[in-house]
C-alpha cells in the first residue's frame, strides 16, 4: 500500500527555522504534484506550497519568502523548509501528492495524505 510519512515537527521560538521531510512508499509508478498543506488550530486546512514533478512551485501569501519546498523525485520525497517562524505557524503539518500506484496489476491515481506532523511556534 501506499503511504506518506512526514518527519520533522516539534517546537521552536518565534524567528527559528524548522525543516519537515515526507517519504512516500509502496508500489508506486510515478508522482505528480506533491505540496504541503497546514491546519492551525481551529481553522480549516490550508495549502502551504506545492510543487509540480517539473520543479514549479507555489506558496501561500503568508509564508512566501519564509517557505521553500523541495523534491527528490529519485527518492519520492518532498520537503519543506520554513525559516522566520511566527507563532501564527503553529499548525499540523500535512504532506499530500498525487500518486499513480499499481495493485493486482491496475493502475490507480489517487490523492494521499500522510499522519500530520505537529509544529509549534512559542516562545
Amino acid at each position: 500500500q501506499v503511504q506518506l510519512v512526514e518527519s520533522g515537527g516539534g517546537s521552536v521560538q518565534p524567528g527559528g527555522s524548522l525543516g519537515l521531510s515526507c517519504a512516500a512508499s509502496g508500489s508506486i509508478f510515478s508522482i505528480g504534484a506533491m505540496a504541503w498543506y497546514r491546519q492551525p488550530p481551529g481553522k480549516e486546512r490550508e495549502l502551504v506550497a506545492s510543487i509540480t514533478n517539473g520543479g514549479l512551485t507555489t506558496y501561500a501569501g503568508s509564508v512566501k519568502g519564509r517557505a521553500t519546498i523541495s523534491r527528490d523525485n529519485a527518492k519520492n520525497t518532498v520537503a519543506l523548509q520554513m525559516n522566520s517562524l511566527k507563532p501564527e505557524d503553529t499548525a499540523v503539518y500535512y504532506c499530500n501528492a498525487d500518486i499513480t500506484y499499481r495493485n493486482v496489476g491496475i493502475y490507480y491515481t489517487d490523492d494521499f495524505w500522510g499522519q500530520g506532523t505537529q509544529v509549534t511556534v512559542s516562545s
